[in-house]
C-alpha cells in the first residue's frame, strides 16, 4: 500500500529529538504556554520575517483572533472564497460577521482579484485570501484593492508554511497571517495547534490577551477572551520540527516536480501550476480530472490512498445554507470540487512511490 500520508515515518526520522523535547517539558512542570511556546513564537516570527507570532490552540482560533483584532464584529462582512476548508468561513461566523464569497482563479484555485472589488460594501471589514494547497494567492492585486478601500487583508496560510510570493513569506504581507499546526500540515504538531503572525504591536497585544481569557496580567481581564492557549508540549515539538521544515519543503517540491513531469503530458488531467513569482510548498498535490471518481477507484484498487480537497464548496454545504447561495453561483469552485484528486505526498515518501502512483493513474485511464 502507498499511504496518502505517513506521520509515523516523520516521527521516526527525528524520534530522539522529539522524545527529548517532550521529556524536557514534562520535567519542567510548565505545561501551558511558558518558555517553549515563547521560543516557538520568536523562532516562527523570525522564519516568517515578521515582528510577532502568537501561538494558539488551532488554526481556526488563529483566524478568529485575527478577525477580532482587526475590529470585525456583528453586522460586518468578510470576503473570502468558497473553495476552502470550512474553518475559514467558521472563523468569520465566530466573529459574528457574514461571509461573502468571490470565486477562485481557474489555474491556482486561489482568490480571483478580478471579482473582488464588486463584492466590497460599506460593511466589508476584512478580506481573507486562502493560500490553497501550499501556493499563495495573487497578493499584489488583492492588496492593491484592499488598500484602496482601507480594508485589512488576513492571510489564511494554514496550508502554506514556508510558501513565498515574490520572495515574501506567507503571512508577512497582510495585516496578519494565520497558520494551522494540525498533524498533517507541512509543519504539524502531535495534536492541535496554530499561530498568528503580524507586524502590528497593537494587534499582537490584543491577540495575546484574547487567547488567554482577555488577561493583561493574571486575574486582570481587560477583554472578553477565550481559552485558546497552546500546550507547552506542542510548542516544544514544533520548535524541533521547524528546524527541519526547509528540508521537508524541498522534498515535497521535488516530489511535486516529479509528479508534474510524469503526468504533465496526459490529455485527461491537469497538474498543479506553480506561478513564476511564487514558491509552492505542496501541502497537497491536487490533480484535476473529469474522471476523478473513476481515477480514485483505480488508485484504490492498486493499494494507493488519495484524498479529496474539497468535494463540496462551502457555499453548498448544508451548514451554511443560510447564506443564500445556490449551485452555479461560483462555477470555478464548483468545477474544482468535482474534479480535484489529491495524490500521496509527504517528505519521507520514497521517490519510486511517485513513479508508481503516476503509472497507476495511466493504467486507470487505459483500463
Amino acid at each position: 500500500m502507498i499511504p496518502f500520508l505517513d506521520l509515523k515515518a516523520q516521527y521516526q526520522s527525528i524520534k530522539s529529538e522529539i522524545d527529548a523535547a517532550v521529556l524536557g517539558v514534562l520535567g519542567s512542570g510548565q505545561y501551558i504556554l511558558g518558555e517553549e511556546v515563547a521560543r516557538l513564537e520568536q523562532e516562527f516570527a523570525d522564519y516568517c520575517n515578521v515582528k510577532h507570532a502568537i501561538a494558539v490552540n488551532t488554526g481556526t482560533s488563529a483566524l478568529h483572533l485575527s478577525l477580532l483584532a482587526a475590529g470585525v464584529g456583528p453586522g460586518d462582512e468578510v470576503i473570502t472564497v468558497p473553495f476552502t476548508f470550512v474553518a475559514t468561513v467558521s472563523a468569520i461566523c465566530y466573529a459574528g460577521a457574514r461571509p461573502v464569497f468571490v470565486d477562485v482563479e481557474p489555474v491556482t484555485l486561489t482568490m480571483d482579484p478580478a471579482q473582488l472589488e464588486a463584492k466590497i460594501t460599506p460593511r466589508t471589514k476584512a478580506i481573507i485570501p486562502v493560500h490553497l494547497y501550499g501556493q499563495m494567492a495573487d497578493m499584489d492585486a488583492i492588496k492593491a484593492i484592499a488598500d484602496h478601500h482601507r480594508i485589512p487583508v488576513i492571510e489564511d496560510a494554514c496550508q502554506a508554511h514556508g510558501a513565498q510570493y515574490k520572495g515574501a513569506r506567507a503571512g508577512s504581507i497582510g495585516a496578519s497571517g494565520c497558520f494551522s499546526f494540525y498533524p498533517g500540515k507541512n509543519l504539524g504538531a502531535c495534536g492541535e495547534g496554530g499561530i498568528v503572525v503580524t507586524n502590528s504591536d497593537d494587534q499582537a497585544k490584543t491577540m495575546r490577551m484574547l487567547r488567554d481569557w482577555g488577561q493583561e496580567q493574571r486575574y486582570h481581564h481587560l477583554l472578553k477572551g477565550f481559552n485558546y492557549r497552546m500546550d507547552a508540549i506542542q510548542g516544544a515539538i514544533l520548535r524541533i520540527k521547524l528546524r527541519h521544515l526547509e528540508a521537508w519543503t524541498e522534498a515535497r517540491r521535488s516530489h511535486g516536480r516529479r509528479y508534474s513531469l510524469l503526468l504533465g503530458g496526459s490529455p485527461n488531467l491537469r497538474t498543479p501550476v506553480e506561478v513564476a513569482d511564487r514558491r509552492h510548498v505542496y501541502h497537497v498535490y491536487a490533480i484535476r480530472s473529469r474522471d476523478r471518481d473513476e481515477l480514485q477507484r483505480g488508485l484504490s484498487a492498486e493499494g494507493i490512498q488519495s484524498g479529496l480537497h474539497y468535494p463540496i464548496p462551502v457555499h453548498l454545504q448544508k451548514a451554511h445554507a443560510d447564506l443564500g447561495y445556490q449551485a452555479g453561483d461560483f462555477p470555478i469552485s464548483e468545477a474544482a470540487a468535482r474534479e480535484v484528486l489529491s495524490l500521496p505526498i509527504y517528505p519521507e515518501m520514497p521517490a519510486w512511490h511517485v513513479d508508481q502512483v503516476a503509472a497507476a493513474l495511466e493504467y486507470a485511464y487505459v483500463s
